[in-house]
């Protein structure tokens, strides 16, 4: 029995299912097969139970049920940062998703950092998820993907999905769920259309090692100048956050190399490396033209509004819950991206 006492002599809280067959006077057998729904029991026997399971407001143990195969069944939804806009709206299409396909969907989070990813696959497989969904790039060194791969199979073997959002597949014997975009298309359109309007000055600004959505925007970046027989602009590291795209673009101006356009990696880094130009007295675009990736909301409050490259983010979302639950479907699809024009980007004039 409970050791607290606040609801009828019995703490809410520590309430057990022994506690509740002795305030309705049945057996712990009788509350389980109430609990579970799938079992006949009289009315009056249900009505009893119930109204102790209310009276002590008792909480079933989530995890012994899932355990007994009768406990919610889960999404796991994967990210880095539960903070970025573009992952929120992923977040949204899985949440979506997930409810009308009648699993709950739980948060889990990465913080960058690869072990603790794996970390998380193992808590997920243990608690029996139905899909484990990593969402955004990741990284490519052999040994995770290795480890991903082990994962992918583990997951499969227990009767789950690893779900790759975002992301490239890692590799055709690994029973894996792919929903990509055209992340490199998308760099290489945007790049193409800063090259159509003169910029021949174009800085990449938040590239970073061993990422690979990064690594396919540097190389759609790359793919464009070599189109125009150019060679590669300047490429800047720096992570997907405001304060990185500032203190890279402060870093820019200090080093006085000329450019004519910044293409930030993301519509978060371009809003700080807005307001580093503001705070250098440049204007957009005017004197320096700016381009972002992901089309999050922000890009419309901006000034000027933000031109970039537009991320089907919720369709991201729902597709994975869908394909990972649905397995008869085409488990390998890649979504398409566009460029959406807007204020941020002037021609360069024609020179005499």
């Amino acid at each position: 029995m409970a050791k607290r006492t606040t609801h009828g002599g019995v703490d809410a809280e520590r309430a057990t299912v022994k506690d509740v067959a002795a305030r309705a006077g049945v057996s712990t057998a009788t509350v389980s097969r109430v609990l579970s729904g799938d079992y006949p029991v009289s009315t009056a026997t249900r009505a009893k139970v119930q109204r102790a399971v209310r009276d002590l407001d008792y909480v079933a143990n989530a995890q012994a049920r899932a355990l007994k195969g009768s406990g919610p069944k889960l999404v796991a939804f994967v990210l880095e940062d539960v903070t970025g806009p573009s992952f929120a709206y992923v977040a949204k299409g899985v949440e979506q998703q997930a409810t009308a396909e009648g699993r709950l969907c739980l948060v889990c989070t990465t913080h960058g950092d690869p072990a603790r990813e794996l970390a998380v696959i193992e808590a997920m497989r243990a608690q029996h998820a139905d899909a484990v969904i990593l969402v955004g790039g990741g990284s490519f060194g052999a040994e995770h993907q290795a480890r991903m791969a082990y994962f992918a199979h583990a997951l499969e073997r227990s009767g789950s999905r690893l779900v790759l959002a975002g992301r490239p597949p890692l590799g055709g014997d690994v029973p894996a769920t792919v929903v990509e975009y055209d992340n490199e298309g998308g760099a290489y359109g945007m790049t193409s259309y800063l090259l159509s309007q003169g910029h021949r000055q174009i800085v990449f600004l938040g590239a970073q090692d061993d990422h690979t959505t990064s690594r396919d925007r540097v190389t759609g970046f790359t793919r464009a100048h070599q189109a125009y027989g150019l060679p590669a602009g300047t490429v800047l590291p720096g992570v997907f956050t405001r304060d990185s795209g500032y203190a890279q673009a402060r870093r820019l101006l200090d080093s006085r190399e000329p450019f004519t356009a910044v293409f930030a990696a993301t519509d978060v880094v371009a809003s700080g490396v807005l307001q580093a130009l503001r705070e250098a007295s440049l204007r957009v675009p005017e004197d320096v033209s700016v381009v972002g990736y992901d089309d999050v909301p922000l890009t419309l409050d901006l000034v000027p509004a933000l031109t970039t490259v537009h991320v089907p983010t919720e369709e991201l979302g729902r597709t994975a819950v869908r394909l990972a639950l649905h397995p008869e479907e085409r488990q390998h699809v890649v979504l398409g991206t566009h460029v959406v024009i807007r204020d941020s980007v002037a021609r360069v004039p024609m020179k005499d």
